[in-house]
């Protein structure tokens, strides 16, 4: 399928689909308290200097309707950022200090790639128009990301997922942290390493080596013996910054609001993105991302949800301000 989008158009690509697609309403999230068991999950961010560097990508495969281009200089102040992602077991902990519950627990469904559900449960699952290899899942949620049958508590060191934008800002008022802005993420996520494709380099397996995880097989069938799915969040060797799995694995929820244009005329000191729209940024790609379709595990490629969507491969990360 395309993935070309009108400048503007709120429907998320088809890595991820969005409660927009159902045409639900979004309910109002919960606030979340201060403790010490939230000042512990703040531990051991890595703080960065910040400073400028080359933000966005000219790389052939990138999709221009997503904005990820033209390469300019971006500045970014001092900040810290966790080393992975927000695991299952870390999330359980913020749900067990505060009872708080997520919106695909409130909307009753989440969203579920076909090939990880049970026959019985895909049989009373709606494909998502479009991306019929996306299922509407009742009772998929953090606690049972794959519907019905799976639990998070065999995944505990796995990246959280089935969680929104408004989840992960929970998470985050809970914590005292905050999710990064894009222009942070990618900072971070280049590890140091400038105008280069992924974390690590230009190369996808240098000398054969698996340095993230991304689906096996031609999407969307597996190849035999594949380990598709998550890895745990620290799983594959970190970037030059000591951040893992800053591409694959899950798409990470960012700060900003999306726009495909915005950045052309934006500010380049410390940008934030712009002041409202129907989206938030996403970024890294995901265990689902492979050449034959969604390949955005590229560290300057973008993609944006509605804040209140929730899917199997959709996680976050945090930032704090120095």
């Amino acid at each position: 399928m395309s993935d070309a989008r009108p400048s503007g158009d709120p429907r998320p690509s088809c890595c991820t689909p969005g409660r927009s697609t159902l045409a639900l309403a979004s309910p109002a999230p919960r606030p979340a308290a201060e403790s010490p068991a939230a000042r512990r999950a703040r531990r051991g961010l890595v703080a960065l200097p910040g400073g400028a560097f080359l933000m966005g990508g000219d790389d052939p495969d990138g999709i221009a309707a997503d904005g990820e281009g033209p390469v300019r200089e971006v500045t970014v102040r001092p900040f810290k950022i966790s080393r992975a992602t927000v695991s299952n077991a870390e999330f359980a902990s913020f749900v067990k200090e505060t009872g708080y519950v997520t919106e695909a627990e409130r909307f009753g469904f989440s969203f579920v790639f076909d090939g990880f559900l049970t026959a019985e449960v895909r049989s009373v699952s709606e494909a998502v128009p479009g991306t019929p290899w996306w299922r509407a899942v009742a009772g998929a949620t953090w606690r049972a990301p794959s519907g019905p049958g799976s639990d998070f508590r065999a995944r505990q060191q796995h990246p959280v997922t089935q969680v929104s934008w408004h989840d992960a800002a929970a998470y985050c008022a809970w914590s005292g942290t905050r999710l990064p802005t894009e222009a942070e993420w990618e900072y971070a996520a280049r590890g140091g390493l400038e105008r280069k494709r992924y974390p690590w380099g230009d190369e996808l397996a240098p000398r054969g080596r698996e340095m993230l995880t991304i689906w096996q097989g031609d999407f969307p069938r597996a190849a035999p013996g594949a380990r598709n799915g998550t890895s745990p969040v620290r799983s594959h060797r970190p970037n030059g910054f000591g951040l893992h799995h800053t591409v694959g694995n899950v798409w990470e929820w960012c700060a900003d609001w999306f726009s495909p244009d915005h950045h052309r005329t934006g500010p380049r000191e410390a940008p934030t993105g712009p002041p409202a729209g129907p989206a938030r940024v996403m970024r890294g790609g995901s265990h689902l991302c492979h050449v034959s379709y969604c390949n955005r595990y590229r560290v300057a490629a973008r993609s944006s949800n509605t804040p209140d969507s929730s899917t199997g491969n959709i996680g976050f990360r945090v930032a704090r301000s120095r």
